[in-house]
């Protein structure tokens, strides 16, 4: 079995828990529906990080209420760049999968499609 990343971002209006999970829930959703095959089961650990204005709640309590309970999941903090994206929830999945690195889909939501704009034209 080999181990994929799989990257996802997603931004918010403000900093406040309800808009946070709520986003980080789409962002998984999207993630999970545009990798066929990825379960929970198969994801071997999450990293979240948020920007330094997100601070209300932790993205990884959102995975949790999707049953996501079994996957080792850490938040972290994004290195505050100036000028960077503000309001911004990232994720990376390491994926226990037979997929193909060329065909795992990454998933940029909202104004996160900054980040990555290459992959996104290719969704």
């Amino acid at each position: 079995m080999t181990i994929r990343g799989v990257r996802g971002a997603i931004t918010v209006s403000a900093d406040e828990p309800d808009l946070i999970l709520e986003a980080t829930r789409e962002l998984l959703q999207a993630l999970l529906e545009a990798n066929p095959g990825m379960q929970p089961e198969d994801v071997g650990s999450a990293l979240f990080t948020v920007t330094d204005d997100l601070a209300s709640t932790f993205p990884a309590q959102a995975a949790r209420q999707m049953g996501w309970n079994l996957v080792p999941m850490m938040c972290a903090r994004e290195i505050p760049v100036p000028g960077s994206l503000p309001k911004a929830i990232r994720v990376l999945l390491y994926w226990n999968t037979q997929t193909p690195q060329n065909e795992v889909t990454h998933i940029y939501l909202r104004e996160a499609v900054k980040l990555r704009p290459d992959l996104v034209s290719a969704q």
